[in-house]
């Protein structure tokens, strides 16, 4: 029995580096239909009954490129026994967002945490087995480039693929939004409607392919206007909330470049169970 393997991640997170190391020589390229961007698949050259496909990088799962369609149809659509989600340790902060978004699909998911080597070139930490408990798969470092943790990886992703192990639903969204979602996914599944959890969310991100219209026709007249309307109040309250900043006067040259440095990753805390809550990133202290 063949199973199928995606390979998700943000564009120069090292996912090609991968899929080579991978796949070796058992590889094709081709095109996705109807567009021109590059659709390679091969054979995992120590597994034969992993099938591999390399999705394009992309930041997101919204539908505002070609790249990002196709990867979010595949994942949703196509519905691969398990995702390699490829995270570049180096900005472990802005890639989770994407993280974030594949396990709201629920497809079976591993996390791949890459280029390990640079993080402990920094002096950095980032504690897999801490973020593995927080997000509720499987994460394993590793250096795609020279090949350490690709034998575990593989090992997880081919356990996860087999057993189909669902990820877990996370607390991302606060309690009135979370309320709306949940009423709409029960509206979603009683009308025999796949994937409700995640098109419920799309609906609250007002995404293109989950417009009020589109789910209407779905839920008819079980979705009255007062539904719609809570959708919209509830959306319209939480941004109320959110502070608004006030004008700021034009950065100097020399804060412009200290605002343009890379993104660096945030400690994340989960102080469940702990007096002292341990952190998933740590960094060094450069006042020793």
């Amino acid at each position: 029995m063949s199973y199928t393997i995606a390979l998700a991640g943000n564009p120069n997170c090292g996912k090609t580096t991968l899929f080579n190391e991978l796949t070796g020589s058992r590889q094709r390229v081709g095109n996705w239909p109807g567009v021109t961007v590059d659709k390679k698949e091969g054979t995992c050259k120590k597994d034969k009954e992993l099938h591999i496909t390399d999705l394009p990088g992309t930041y997101s799962l919204s539908p505002y490129s070609a790249e990002e369609i196709i990867a979010r149809d595949y994942l949703v659509k196509e519905k691969p026994d398990a995702v390699i989600d490829i995270v570049d340790g180096t900005s472990i902060e802005r890639n989770l967002y994407l993280t974030l978004q594949i396990l709201e699909t629920g497809v079976p998911t591993v996390i791949a945490l890459n280029m390990m080597d640079e993080v402990e070139a920094r002096g950095d930490e980032i504690k897999a087995e801490k973020l593995s408990r927080i997000l509720g798969v499987p994460v394993v470092p590793i250096t795609a480039r020279s090949g350490k943790g690709i034998g575990e990886l593989l090992a997880q992703a081919a356990e996860t693929a087999r057993g189909k192990k669902t990820p877990q639903k996370l607390p991302v969204f606060d309690e009135k939004l979370q309320r709306v979602i949940d009423e709409v996914e029960k509206e979603l599944e009683s009308s025999g409607e796949s994937d409700s959890a995640w098109k419920a969310v799309k609906l609250l991100e007002n995404d293109d392919l989950s417009k009020y219209d589109e789910i209407e026709k779905i839920l008819g007249s079980r979705l009255d206007s007062s539904s719609a309307t809570s959708v919209e109040s509830t959306a319209t309250t939480a941004s109320e909330e959110q502070p608004v900043e006030s004008e700021q006067p034009v950065a100097s040259a020399e804060q412009t470049e200290e605002e343009s440095a890379p993104v660096q990753p945030t400690a994340v805390n989960d102080d469940k169970g702990s007096d002292a809550p341990e952190t998933v990133v740590v960094f060094p202290d450069n006042n020793k």
